[in-house]
This record gives structure tokens, C-alpha cells and sequence, in this order.
């Protein structure tokens, strides 16, 4: 069973709750098919469920998943399981932090829509690129071997 987490959001501390059956669910799914699709990669590394990473002196985000790259240790994937009950912070807060910390990539996984929005970094900051639901794949030109049918994430 999961257990709450800290998570310290430009100088603030948060106390987050623990995620539901459903969310874990959702993410170790997803985590199934990123470290298969990884494991191959020489250039990134998948981290584990909510492990701290540290974006600035202020800052420690805990992506339910993430990819760094393998040469700098830097984050390049990041992705947020929306909860229902504290979806603010991810929906907003942190991803106006990912946006200024120049995030390469951000997957918003909302459970209350049953889809995936995927976010690229432009010039202009963070762009949606998509939203994807049901019968349509989540799929990334930088892993090659990652795809991901949205209803199979979602099924109960």
C-alpha cells in the first residue's frame, strides 16, 4: 500500500496523501511498460515510483514516474496520475514549475477523463501536443520502443 509523501514546491512544503488503488494501479502499469521500453536505452534511466528529484535549491518534485538521461542525470519525463482530491498542485503548481525548470517532456494521466494529455517544450514553454483517450496510443519518438493503448491503462 502506498504511504503520503513531501513534496517541496518552490520553498513550500506539501504534505500529499497517499494514492488511491486506482492510482497505483494506473502507475504501475505504466511503469511496467516504461522500464521494458528503457531497458534497451543506454541514454535514460527510469526512476522509481515518487522518487525525489530536485529541479532547484527550493524544489523537489516526486513524479509518479520519470525518465532521466543517463549522461547528466537530468530530468526529461515527467509524468503526474491525477488525483481527484488534490488535483491543483499537479494540474497547476507543478506544472508551471516543470514549465519554467524547461521540462522536455510532461504526461498528464487523469483518471477522472480517462486520458493522458502529453505536453512538449517549445520556445514558448510547455505546448499540448495531444490528448489521447480510449482506443488511441500514448507513444514517444525518444523511446522508440514505448506504446501504450490508453483504454489498457485505464482498465479495471
Amino acid at each position: 500500500m502506498s504511504s503520503p509523501f513531501e513534496e517541496i514546491l518552490e520553498g513550500v512544503t506539501l504534505q500529499r496523501p497517499a494514492p488511491g488503488r486506482r492510482h497505483e494501479l494506473i502507475c504501475a502499469r505504466l511503469h511496467d511498460v516504461l522500464r521494458a521500453s528503457v531497458a534497451n536505452l543506454a541514454s535514460a534511466r527510469l526512476l522509481t515510483p515518487r522518487e525525489p528529484v530536485a529541479l532547484a535549491n527550493h524544489t523537489t518534485v516526486r513524479p509518479d514516474a520519470a525518465l532521466v538521461t543517463t549522461a547528466n542525470n537530468r530530468l526529461w519525463l515527467a509524468v503526474e496520475i491525477v488525483s481527484s482530491d488534490d488535483h491543483r498542485v499537479d494540474t497547476v503548481v507543478k506544472k508551471q514549475i516543470y514549465e519554467n525548470f524547461r521540462l522536455p517532456r510532461l504526461w498528464m494521466i487523469d483518471p477522472r477523463y480517462d486520458n493522458v494529455e502529453i505536453y512538449h517544450a517549445t520556445q514558448y514553454g510547455l505546448t499540448l501536443k495531444a490528448i489521447l483517450a480510449g482506443r488511441e496510443s500514448v507513444t514517444e519518438q525518444l523511446l522508440p520502443e514505448f506504446h501504450l493503448v490508453v483504454a489498457d491503462l485505464f482498465a479495471d
